[in-house]
C-alpha cells in the first residue's frame, strides 16, 4: 500500500470560536469549513497551553512544555528533545516546515536558521520574512497598519503578507515534490495570522467594518467567585467590550478571513490523487479572550475562549462526522507517527487519535490536561509566574490555580463558564475524582512543577498531601542512552538497554 502524505496546517490565535463551522457565525472561514465538511471535526479539542511557545512545544515535541523546556514564551526545548520533523526525516520522509516557529528560544521572530530535520530551501520563519522587508516595511508591519486607510495608503496587497509568502512556498514545495521526489512528505504550514498586528489587504476590512462578535453573558462576568489574578488582569487591561455584549475589532476578523483564503490556496493546489492519499490536519495554537469574562489576550486561564481550539482531520478512508470526545494537542504527534508507521516512543505524553477516528461512537469518556506557568521570561507580562493546571472531562472542567482560588465548570449546563461551582456540594464527589486523576496524571508524566500544594486545596481538607514521592525514571524516547539510577549506577527499571540506532 502506498505511504500517505501529511499536511499539517496551523494558525495563531484562532480558537474554535473564530471558525464558522464551529460557531455558525459569518467569519469568512469558508476553506476551513470546507475541510471540515469532508473530514472529521473535533468539538472538544484543547491546546496544551494557551500561549504561543508552550503550545508549540506540545504540538512539536509531543511533551507538555513544562517537561520539554519551553514552559514560557522564548525558551527553547532541551537539547535532548526531538521535534516532529526528526521522526519523519530519520524515517526517509521529505520534510518541509514553512512559517512561524517560535520554538528556538531566541525571540518572537526566530533566528532564521533551519533545524536539520527540515528542508532548508522552504524554511521561512519570522527572521526570514523580516529579511525580505526593508526597515520601513518592518516598521509598517509591526506598528503602522492599524486601519483600512493606512493599509490603502501604503498599497498593502496579498504579497506583502507573511501568510501569502508561506502559501507561495507551500505550492512550490508541492510542485517540486511532484516533479522530482516520490518519497512521502510531511509538510507543516505555520501561519502567524490572525495574530497581531492583523495585517491583511484592505479589501477584507470592508466585510467586518460593522461586525460585532456576540459574547452574550460572558461580556458581563463580574468575576466574583473567580480567581483574584483574573480581576487584576481585567483591571490592568480593560476590556474594550465595556458594558456591551459584543467585541468589535475589524482588523482581527479581517485577518482571520484572510488567512483562511491562504489556506484555501494550498488546499486548492492539491490534485484529486493527492487528496485521496493525503492526511490534512488543521488546528491553531490558542485563542483570544476578546473581552469574554472581561479579559483580553491570553494568559493563565482555562476558559474555552483561549483553550478550546479547532481541530479537523481529513484522511484517506475517514468518514465525515463530528466527535465530541475531549482530545488534546498532545495527541497530534502520536497520531502522525501511527499514520506513518513510525514507532511511538513511550516518552510521549499523548495517545494516537486513530482509534477515535475509526470508532463509530461520537463521544467516548476521555480526559485531557491544559497547563500554564508564565507568559514571558523577559518581563512580568500578565502577572509573571501564575501556575495553572486544568483537567477537562466530557462533563466538567477543573482548574487548579496554585496560588489562587480554584474553579470548576459544568461544561454541559454552563458552556459559558460563568458559574464557578468549586464549592458546590452537588459536584463534590465528581470534583474530587477529577482532582485525584489530575494529580495522578501530573505524577505519571513527571510534571516538574508538581508538589504537595496541588493536592492541598481549601475545598479538599481530607486530601492527604505527600512530602515524598516515588522515583519515576525518564521514559524511553528510543534514541537517548540508557537512564541510570543515581544510587546504583545501573539502568533504571523499565528503561530499555539495547543500543539505540536512531540519532538526534
Amino acid at each position: 500500500m502506498k505511504q500517505p502524505n501529511i499536511i499539517f496546517i496551523m494558525t495563531d490565535t484562532q480558537a474554535s470560536n473564530m471558525v464558522g463551522c464551529y460557531t455558525g457565525l459569518p467569519l469568512g472561514t469558508d476553506n476551513i469549513d470546507r475541510l471540515a465538511a469532508r473530514g472529521t471535526k473535533f468539538n472538544s479539542a484543547y491546546t496544551t497551553a494557551p500561549l504561543c511557545t508552550p503550545a508549540r512545544a506540545g504540538l512539536f515535541t509531543g511533551l507538555y512544555s513544562s517537561q520539554s523546556g519551553p514552559w514560557t514564551n522564548n525558551l527553547a526545548p532541551g537539547k535532548n528533545m526531538r521535534t516532529m520533523g526528526s521522526y519523519f526525516h530519520n524515517s526517509g520522509w521529505k520534510t518541509g516546515y514553512i512559517g512561524k516557529w517560535h520554538l528556538d528560544g531566541h525571540d518572537y521572530f526566530g533566528t532564521g536558521v533551519c533545524p536539520p530535520e527540515w528542508d532548508e530551501k522552504y524554511w521561512y520563519d519570522g527572521a526570514n520574512y523580516l529579511a525580505d522587508l526593508s526597515e520601513d516595511q518592518i516598521s509598517l508591519w509591526r506598528n503602522g497598519l492599524n486601519s483600512k486607510e493606512e493599509l490603502e495608503a501604503y498599497a498593502i496587497d496579498d504579497a506583502f503578507t507573511w501568510g501569502y509568502r508561506i502559501s507561495d512556498r507551500a505550492i512550490a514545495f508541492l510542485d517540486e515534490r511532484r516533479q522530482q521526489d516520490d518519497r512521502p512528505f510531511l509538510l507543516v504550514l505555520s501561519y502567524d495570522e490572525p495574530h497581531h498586528p492583523f495585517t491583511c489587504p484592505p479589501r477584507y476590512l470592508d466585510r467586518y467594518a460593522d461586525f460585532h462578535y456576540p459574547l452574550g453573558a460572558k461580556a458581563k462576568d463580574d468575576l466574583q467567585g473567580k480567581p483574584m489574578h483574573q480581576r487584576l488582569w481585567a483591571e490592568a487591561m480593560p476590556s474594550p467590550v465595556a458594558d456591551g455584549e459584543s467585541y468589535h475589532h475589524p482588523l482581527y476578523f479581517a485577518c482571520n478571513d484572510f488567512v483562511d483564503d491562504q489556506i484555501g490556496r494550498v488546499l486548492d493546489h492539491l490534485t484529486p490523487e493527492e487528496w485521496d492519499n493525503t492526511w490534512v490536519i488543521y488546528t491553531s495554537d490558542h485563542g483570544e479572550m476578546m473581552g469574554a469574562h472581561r479579559l483580553i489576550s491570553k494568559g493563565s486561564a482555562g476558559y474555552d475562549d483561549i483553550t478550546r481550539i479547532p481541530f479537523i482531520i481529513h484522511g484517506p478512508g475517514l468518514i465525515v462526522r463530528e466527535i465530541d470526545t475531549p482530545i488534546s494537542h498532545i495527541d497530534l504527534l502520536p497520531t502522525l507517527l501511527e499514520i506513518a508507521n513510525i514507532p511511538r516512543p513511550p516518552a510521549l505524553h499523548g495517545e494516537s487519535l486513530l482509534p477515535l477516528l475509526k470508532s463509530t461512537q461520537t463521544e467516548q469518556h476521555r480526559e485531557v490536561m491544559v497547563e500554564f506557568n508564565r507568559y514571558e521570561i523577559e518581563h512580568d507580562s500578565f502577572g509573571g509566574f501564575i501556575p495553572m493546571r486544568a483537567w477537562v472531562s466530557n462533563e466538567l472542567k477543573l482548574v487548579i490555580n496554585l496560588f489562587d482560588e480554584d474553579e470548576l465548570y459544568d461544561r454541559k449546563a454552563d458552556p459559558d463558564e460563568m458559574n464557578n461551582v468549586i464549592d458546590d456540594p452537588r459536584y463534590a464527589a465528581r470534583r474530587d475524582a477529577l482532582h485525584d486523576t489530575l494529580l495522578d496524571y501530573m505524577d505519571r508524566i513527571r510534571d516538574p512543577f508538581r508538589s504537595y500544594r496541588w493536592a492541598m486545596r481549601p475545598w479538599r481538607p481530607g486530601r492527604h498531601a505527600q512530602w515524598m514521592g516515588a522515583f519515576r525514571p525518564k521514559p524511553d524516547d528510543l534514541v537517548s542512552p540508557v537512564v541510570r539510577d543515581y544510587d546504583t549506577g545501573l539502568p533504571t527499571k523499565g528503561v530499555k538497554i539495547e543500543e539505540k540506532k536512531q540519532k538526534f
